[in-house]
């Protein structure tokens, strides 16, 4: 189930750029896929391992822990859909 964020726009990240925020006591980061914000809890569903610093491949990002590679857009593990990160929606709208 996705669940929803409230950020700042001056927090959202630029295009290819991400950004780790605590939002709502959370560890979340955000990446800016072509204009797309997409939003995860800082936390692999594997291990655990931090998602913040994990290679970034268009929209598929790699857990640096253990290599395993999520889609951003599903949120779920490349050609395994049954492990997949917490998504969260982003509504910038009415903060700045």
């Amino acid at each position: 189930m996705t669940q929803n964020i409230r950020i700042a726009a001056a927090d959202a990240p630029g295009v290819g750029e991400r950004r780790l925020r605590f939002v709502d006591g959370r560890s979340v980061v955000l990446f800016n896929v072509e204009g797309v914000i997409h939003a995860i809890d800082n936390s692999c569903p594997h291990n655990g391992a931090s998602l913040a610093n994990g290679r970034l491949d268009g929209h598929v990002l790699q857990c640096p822990a253990h290599g395993l590679r999520f889609d951003l857009v599903s949120g779920c593990v490349v050609g395994a859909p049954g492990m997949c990160l917490t998504k969260l929606a982003v509504d910038t709208s009415s903060q700045d």
